[in-house]
């Protein structure tokens, strides 16, 4: 498969064709599920008005700008696309919400201060990343978040899935599980569940594991997972 883009320029072009993907305006049903359990766990001790958010690889900003509008939470939201950024930016002055967005990379250190976040948002953006890159951003994650603030992670899962297998052994990449995307022409990562436990249970406590079905043929829909995880107080 010819690829046409890469990176930032391919990012740039969907959010003004919108050509490749389906690009919404709706908040993520997993997001949705995820502050559900929340609201279960914490009442509206963390979903609240005194509350910021930092969405990493925020998009068009879909995922802050329900939080905000929901909940009334504050945040910043960053993504390597600046097309994206500005229709987060256009969306977000519209409805007078208080937040901030940032063209940059989630590969760099996060301009924020230590503690100063209540939720952090990565949600399928991460895995583009190299390995030292993603460790990197765990540490990075950690500082910014408050004790006992959240963390919420979604990747794709590699366990079961026959199509990110066949991907990897098409188009290799030179980390283990990581193949070129056919389209985007970048490294993309796919993450067992051990890995994920490995990686983030030194930080965080993992509190709920949540996996999408097996799904079956060739060019079938990818599995993903989706991580609740939790600073701790101390």
């Amino acid at each position: 498969m010819k690829r046409k883009r890469s990176g930032q320029a391919f990012w740039d072009a969907e959010y003004k064709e919108a050509g490749h993907l389906a690009l919404s305006l709706n908040p993520s049903e997993d997001l949705e599920k995820f502050t559900r359990w929340l609201e279960r766990e914490e009442g509206h001790r963390i979903l609240n008005i005194t509350s910021s958010v930092l969405d990493l690889g925020c998009g068009n900003g879909r995922n802050i700008l329900w939080l905000a509008e929901t909940y009334g939470m504050r945040g910043v939201g960053y993504d390597i696309s600046g097309e994206a950024v500005r229709q987060a930016e256009r969306l977000a002055k519209q409805e007078n919400l208080n937040l901030t967005f940032g063209a940059r990379s989630i590969g760099e250190p996060i301009p924020l201060p230590d503690e100063s976040a209540t939720i952090v948002l990565d949600m399928m953006t991460s895995h583009f990343l190299k390995a030292e890159e993603r460790t990197r951003l765990i540490a990075e994650i950690f500082r910014v978040l408050k004790p006992g603030g959240y963390f919420f992670y979604k990747t794709f899962l590699l366990d079961e899935d026959k199509h990110a297998k066949r991907m990897i052994t098409e188009n290799p990449a030179e980390e283990e599980n990581t193949y070129i995307h056919p389209k985007i022409g970048v490294a993309e990562h796919v993450s067992t569940e051990e890995e994920i436990e490995n990686l983030y249970g030194e930080f965080f406590t993992i509190h709920k594991v949540s996996k999408s079905h097996r799904h079956k043929g060739k060019h079938a829909k990818r599995r993903s997972i989706a991580v609740y995880m939790q600073k701790p107080e101390f």
